[in-house]
């Protein structure tokens, strides 16, 4: 098990080796296994890529970002010229139905509302906007239409943990209520973590993904 200290350099070493982040203007503090990134950074998109970064390192327990987003002059846009873009953005997104999903933008920060059939269309409407010029934060609110059966949907999350390289499934308990999904018991990294949550969200309907998953190193 890694010491906080041996987390600290770890991560400052990822934020390092990521070319899309300003290392230098983010402070790592690290106590208990939780890290913080704290400081300064040009844009939302390196913001979300320092958090990314951090995510990769082996053995982190938990992570608080406080990062600011410091837009430069050049940088900073009217909330109807981002609102106009992103809703240009978004009806050129392939996989999304025309006009599921609504735009709300204050102060830089965007918010995204409206419903879709599946989790991969939630997340491509926002990955599509994370680079638009002008944003300070993304909030993505879309929710998800409902879904099949409980034992349907169990079912399908289980055989697709079962053919995921990256999870032991064995190791991995699902529960379904509604349109809920709990996850429960032990994985060994942030990869296998993520590939267990995007598993459950890959089933239509799944509307809330409880992590209850322990991190065992």
């Amino acid at each position: 098990m890694k010491t906080d200290s041996q987390l600290q350099q770890d991560v400052m070493a990822e934020l390092r080796w990521e070319p899309a982040v300003h290392a230098t203007q983010i402070g790592v503090e690290v106590e208990d296994g939780v890290v913080t990134l704290a400081g300064e950074v040009s844009s939302h998109v390196e913001k979300w890529n320092a958090e990314r970064a951090a995510q990769r390192v082996n053995g982190i327990r938990g992570l608080a970002v406080e990062l600011e987003v410091k837009l430069g002059a050049l940088d900073k846009r009217t909330d109807v010229d981002i609102a106009q873009s992103a809703r240009n953005i978004l009806s050129w997104t392939g996989s999304l139905p025309e006009d599921a999903v609504k735009v709300l933008v204050e102060q830089g920060w965007l918010t995204l509302s409206g419903e879709v059939e599946w989790q991969f269309q939630r997340e491509d409407a926002a990955e599509s906007l994370r680079s638009l010029p002008g944003l300070t934060g993304v909030s993505n609110q879309i929710g998800i239409k409902p879904s099949p059966s409980a034992t349907v949907v169990k079912a399908e999350i289980e055989a697709t943990l079962r053919r995921s390289a990256a999870a032991d499934a064995k190791a991995i308990g699902v529960e379904v209520h509604g349109t809920s999904v709990t996850l429960t018991g032990a994985v060994h990294s942030w990869a296998e973590r993520d590939s267990a949550t995007r598993s459950a969200w890959g089933s239509p309907g799944v509307r809330k993904v409880i992590d209850k998953m322990s991190l065992v190193y």
